[in-house]
């Protein structure tokens, strides 16, 4: 899950996804590489003084089991120091934090990355180690700010990793069906990416903002709001892209 601008509703689509995923019997993993480690702490689950990535642990060692049956986290960090680490290893070229995010991943069906909101080093790392790139975009005036930078990361990504990454889609987050600019930013996103912009919009619903202060993912906290249903199809879209 990527993209440079904050506030898009990243980490609350890879936290809801994630756990719409385990909720449909995919065995299911969500790395926090932000920082703010709010995919972390949003499952109820505490930041780690150290990030796993860094240590020689396996990811199976590592993860924390949530109350989400089929799901676990790989906890996040907020140390500033564990953060340059994993930058600075990105920076000089090493590719063991991507073979770490690989190895041992067949334990699980699926592996989300919540990446933070920035084209850094720890974006890049995520690219280097996934296979899909999914991006949630605000349906707001400053929707498209910045876009085509995070396109060039990725392109770059895949250029230099040929057939390894892909790019999922396009997610329309925030949406307000009543406000005439989020009918003009849906059919100018759609114009512009055609098919790789998924059928489903995420609609702006409260639900979805109080659930994490529950420790809990919008389908699991008010499993009959827009915003689960909304999470709900977008998951049967992500498993039918397969």
């Amino acid at each position: 899950m990527a993209n440079q601008k904050g506030g898009v509703g990243k980490t609350t689509t890879a936290a809801n996804l994630a756990a719409g995923l385990a909720r449909g019997g995919m065995r299911t993993l969500l790395v926090d590489l932000d920082p703010q480690c709010n995919a972390t702490t949003g499952f109820g689950v505490a930041p780690a003084a150290v990030h796993p990535l860094v240590l020689d642990a396996s990811l199976t060692e590592s993860v924390t089991v949530t109350d989400v049956p089929g799901l676990s986290i790989l906890p996040g960090s907020r140390s500033v120091r564990e953060v340059e680490r994993i930058a600075a290893q990105a920076r000089a070229g090493s590719t063991a934090l991507a073979g770490h995010l690989a190895r041992g991943l067949s334990a699980w069906d699926y592996c989300l990355i919540d990446c933070p909101p920035s084209v850094g080093e720890l974006t890049r790392t995520a690219l280097a180690g996934s296979s899909e790139v999914l991006m949630p975009i605000q349906c707001e005036y400053f929707a498209l700010e910045g876009l085509t930078q995070m396109i060039e990361v990725i392109r770059d990504v895949m250029h230099e990793r040929p057939g390894r990454l892909a790019f999922s889609g396009i997610v329309l987050t925030m949406h307000d069906a009543s406000l005439e600019l989020t009918a003009e930013v849906e059919a100018e996103v759609r114009d512009f990416f055609g098919e790789i912009v998924f059928e489903t919009v995420v609609p702006r619903d409260v639900a979805v903002a109080e659930a994490p202060s529950h420790a809990r993912s919008v389908i699991d906290y008010a499993p009959r709001s827009p915003g689960a249903r909304a999470y709900t199809e977008l998951c049967m879209e992500v498993r039918d892209c397969e």
